[in-house]
């Protein structure tokens, strides 16, 4: 009987442990957030990758890049959709997220990534700095990512999301400067989507628009996701030349969207919404262009570093320019 009581007692406890929630369960569904007690410094305890290897975004600077002969321009396809269209602009509660169709794909990667979403990060007024990557130290105003999963391989974007080279993202960087009427097709419905869980339509258009000029100068790295569960499965195209947005619509960004939804008591300003840099982990970066004017357009920095620049030049012997630089 005792024996029996034992393995009855063994077979109770075994049906109680199964029917706990397994520790991955609630990682699914864990909350996250930019400050606070869930903030980017916590990301790591719930989202192990977030505290591992190949992390995004990273600073780019000189040290670290190299010229790569063989990156070739990427070919956007399907990118002009018609007005007759519909995308549909989200506010995630982490940014505000505009669908993609699969119609659209890139071409000039070792495979074919089919779009899925694009999404921005930004500062907010007092410190209008939100980029995710930056250039030799400097932040620019704000950074669009234009997200396409591994379609070759993998039926969705969720699929490949932790597939290596599952996904591959565009990233804008974003300057103040002139009214840009391509970002004002998303810009103008910012006060439809301003709280957590809302969405609206948008008429299809050109999302090359988005692109800056000469798209084909642009740094190349593996990294990751800049958001848990910050998989390190991306192939990153960084563009080397920013995008103008004016003053109004930057503000119109950093001013019209909440993280919580519009019936909680507490409401946060969707702001800083942008992960600090990270750990470059010895990788190095790829360009498409001749590091010979490195420090010309992206590179542009303050008035003293040009004048330091400027007089390291006028100190520096002449030296042969044989063409490669």
């Amino acid at each position: 009987m005792p024996h029996r009581s034992l393995h009855a007692a063994a077979v109770l406890l075994l049906v109680i442990l199964k029917e706990q929630p397994s520790s991955p369960a609630p990682l699914n569904g864990s909350k996250w957030t930019y400050v606070g007690p869930d903030g980017e410094r916590s990301w790591s305890k719930k989202y192990s990758s977030c505290g591992g290897l190949m992390q995004s975004p990273i600073d780019l600077h000189s040290d670290i890049i190299q010229y790569d002969a063989s990156l070739v321009p990427l070919e956007f396809q399907g990118y002009n959709v018609s007005a007759n269209e519909q995308f549909i602009l989200t506010n995630n509660g982490h940014s505000v997220k505009l669908s993609l169709t699969p119609n659209m794909y890139l071409l000039g990667l070792p495979f074919r990534y089919s779009a899925t979403q694009l999404h921005l990060h930004w500062g907010d007024q007092s410190n209008p700095h939100g980029s995710e990557h930056t250039i030799s130290g400097r932040h620019f105003a704000a950074e669009l990512h234009i997200v396409h999963y591994n379609s070759d391989l993998y039926p969705n974007a969720s699929t490949a999301s932790n597939k290596s080279k599952g996904l591959a993202v565009l990233a804008v960087l974003i300057e103040m400067g002139s009214f840009n009427p391509s970002y004002d097709k998303i810009f103008s419905h910012l006060q439809d989507v301003k709280y957590k869980g809302q969405e609206v339509p948008v008429p299809g258009f050109n999302v090359k628009e988005l692109l800056p000029e000469r798209p084909e100068e642009f740094y190349r790295y593996m990294g990751s996701l800049t958001t848990p569960p910050c998989n390190p499965t991306v192939v990153w195209t960084v563009f080397r030349n920013p995008v103008q947005i004016s003053a109004e619509q930057l503000l119109a960004l950093e001013t019209a969207l909440y993280y919580t939804h519009v019936d909680d008591p507490s409401r946060k300003e969707m702001v800083n919404n942008f992960r600090q840099v990270q750990k470059l982990d010895e990788r190095l970066v790829y360009v498409s262009f001749r590091q010979g004017t490195l420090f010309e357009d992206s590179y542009r920095g303050s008035e003293e570093t040009w004048q330091e620049l400027e007089s390291d030049l006028q100190n520096e012997p002449p030296t042969c320019n044989n063409g490669d630089d």
